[in-house]
């Protein structure tokens, strides 16, 4: 889990030095990729009783998905607006 959680904002911080949007929009597939690796993980956690449900579904609650753009925020590409002005 500490392996998934650490490339999250690696994968974040090399995708940012990237210059082209397909290769921005990779690493953010990446991390994307390993927050939800360290949600299973807490499912997991939760499942077998290793910590208490409600500790768990905070913690699942806050686990961001505003790596994934939704449609409103994505060129007709799918690659997020953001991606195709850098």
């Amino acid at each position: 889990m500490r392996r998934a959680a650490i490339s999250i904002p690696a994968n974040i911080a090399e995708g940012f030095t990237k210059r082209g949007a397909s290769e921005k929009a990779r690493f953010l597939n990446f991390a994307q990729g390993s927050l939800e690796e360290c949600r299973y993980y807490l499912i997991l956690i939760q499942d077998l009783g290793y910590a208490a449900t409600a500790d768990m579904d905070a913690l699942l609650e806050e686990s961001p998905s505003c790596l994934l753009p939704t449609r409103a925020q994505s060129s007709p590409t799918g690659e997020p607006l953001q991606m195709l002005n850098s």
